[in-house]
């Protein structure tokens, strides 16, 4: 066995022991600084994220639909201002509560009057709102209210508010009727401006009446003022009546949305803006909106007609010579048991200021009788007439007819009744009713029977004078020709006689000439007679010789 110590000339040197020294000083390891950095980075970001972390606040909606725990943002003007934190069912099933996390700088949204709702894609009569979150993502909208109270716990909306709590404006009440075409977004216009926009209605109590809340935008909520009359503008408004084809509309938007319009009277004098949450009456037209004010509690008074109705409805209107002077209410029938017969009793709503009247003149009963009865002697009547051919509407006309008979009015009854007369279509009726009683007074059989007889007659009479002509044609007709071939020989000879050339012609010649010398020598004697007259007696004597 080789020694390793032995010297050999190819082993390798020895090598230096090591030499062992010990530390004076313990350090730790660079390694122990990474997660005591990591502590310091997530004790800040814990502190950071207690120092921003804001209230917590629970909001109810319908469903849950397009909500996410840690996802579905909290948003008020396109600024995220917390989260959907957690999402659970109510203990009775009917809602559903969202738990939301806001930032430490939302603490001025817990407001009692702030307002919340989820923002989705929605389509609507009234426009088209969300279409951002088909790429964005469903979130939740706040509108930020001003009250001083704080709370933690909000009902969500359903819909988006019509206006923002920030808008500027007023907020003014209507009451209506009806609701008509009318909705929430549903357009407010003034002069046919889009001015505003109905934020809401609802029933009142009584179940009869409608409340609804418009929005009118600044600067043009000055223009509201306490002279100012609302109506329904909604749609096209087409009447048909007795004073022809009406249509109507304030813009094209009102066909689908409806719409409210409101302007004040021409003559109206000007006064200051109406505060907000002024009522209103909302009226169901322009027409009846900017009545004047004493027309808003007419006169009534009854017609009773005897003839037919038959195409007069409520509304039509009452016309004084050209002039609408009111409008018929209602329309009845009454049976007289005294006469056994039915009238039909038409209550009409009278403007007396539209006739020149005023309110004072009437408020004296006996003085309204006076007027009436003065009226009733000159041939004032009311009286039914046709408005429309084509539709057959009738209208109720005041005249005069001063042929018209005598009749007792009464002012005593509920309501004062006026004198009526028969309609010119009645008149014309009765009269083409006495045309027809007279014409089925002719007696038409006997005419007939007459006309059959003579028709008879003359039949016969044709029969014998066909006979007649046949015995003409075959005994008369050849003696009259043979009659005319005489006559025409006649006719010759005296062409004969009568040529120039004839000698009948030329002895007549010769005659007249004879017969004119023997005048001239008649002449000669008369002359000579009345110089000798004596020649007579004793002849000729020769004239003496020179």
């Amino acid at each position: 066995m080789t020694d390793l110590n032995s010297s050999h000339p190819s082993a390798p040197p020895s090598l230096p022991r090591p030499e062992l020294r010990h530390q004076t000083r313990w350090l730790p390891s660079l390694v122990w600084l990474i997660p005591f950095v990591a502590a310091i980075v997530g004790l800040s970001l814990l502190v950071h994220t207690l120092s921003e972390r804001g209230p917590e606040i629970t909001v109810t909606f319908r469903t849950a639909d397009g909500l996410a725990p840690g996802k579905t943002p909290v948003r008020y003007k396109a600024v995220d201002i917390g989260v959907v934190k957690s999402l659970r069912l109510a203990p009775d099933r009917s809602h559903v509560i969202a738990t939301i996390a806001l930032t430490n700088d939302a603490g001025s949204f817990l407001a009692k009057d702030t307002r919340f709702w989820v923002v989705r894609p929605r389509f609507a009569f009234s426009g088209i709102s969300g279409l951002e979150t088909l790429l964005s993502g469903t979130y939740i909208g706040v509108d930020a209210g001003t009250s001083e109270t704080r709370i933690h716990a909000f009902s969500g909306l359903e819909v988006p508010p019509a206006v923002a709590t920030d808008a500027s404006g007023k907020q003014f009440i209507l009451r209506a009727a009806d609701l008509g075409s009318l909705d929430i977004g549903s357009p407010v216009y003034y002069r046919r401006v889009r001015v505003g926009q109905v934020v809401a209605y609802q029933l009142e109590p009584n179940g009869r009446d409608i409340s609804l809340r418009v929005f009118v935008d600044k600067p043009y909520d000055k223009l509201v003022t306490a002279n100012t009359r609302f109506w329904h503008a909604s749609g096209i408004d087409i009447k048909l009546d007795a004073g022809g084809l009406k249509v109507n509309t304030q813009a094209l938007a009102t066909m689908l949305l409806g719409g409210v319009a409101f302007q004040d009277p021409d003559d109206s004098k000007p006064v200051s803006a109406a505060s907000e949450n002024t009522q209103f009456m909302l009226a169901s037209e322009q027409t009846e909106a900017m009545k004047a004010p004493e027309e808003l509690k007419p006169a009534l008074a009854v017609l009773n007609f005897d003839q037919s109705v038959r195409g007069l409805a409520p509304g039509a209107p009452l016309d004084f010579r050209g002039i609408v002077v009111g409008q018929v209410r209602s329309i009845g029938i009454e049976y007289q048991r005294d006469k056994k017969t039915f009238r039909f009793p038409v209550i009409i709503e009278l403007y007396p200021s539209r006739m020149g009247f005023s309110p004072r003149d009437l408020e004296d009963k006996q003085q309204a009788y006076d007027i009436a009865e003065t009226m009733n002697k000159r041939g004032m009547r009311a009286q039914l007439r046709n408005g429309n051919l084509l539709t057959g509407q009738l209208f109720v006309a005041f005249d005069f007819f001063p042929k018209a008979p005598p009749v007792k009015i009464s002012i005593d009854g509920p309501m004062p009744e006026l004198a009526t007369t028969p309609g010119t279509l009645d008149e014309l009726q009765a009269k083409l009713g006495s045309i027809v009683n007279k014409i089925d007074k002719v007696p038409f059989e006997q005419i007939g029977q007459d006309m059959r007889t003579s028709m008879a007659a003359l039949d016969t009479m044709l029969n014998n004078a066909d006979k007649l002509v046949a015995k003409i044609n075959g005994d008369v007709v050849p003696q009259f020709t043979t009659a005319l071939q005489d006559a025409h020989k006649t006719l010759r000879a005296a062409n004969d006689t009568l040529a120039p050339n004839a000698p009948m012609q030329q002895d007549a010649r010769h005659m007249m000439q004879e017969l004119t010398r023997s005048a001239a020598s008649l002449r000669t004697l008369t002359d000579y007679l009345e110089r000798h007259p004596e020649a007579l007696l004793r002849g000729k004597v020769d004239s003496e010789k020179p």
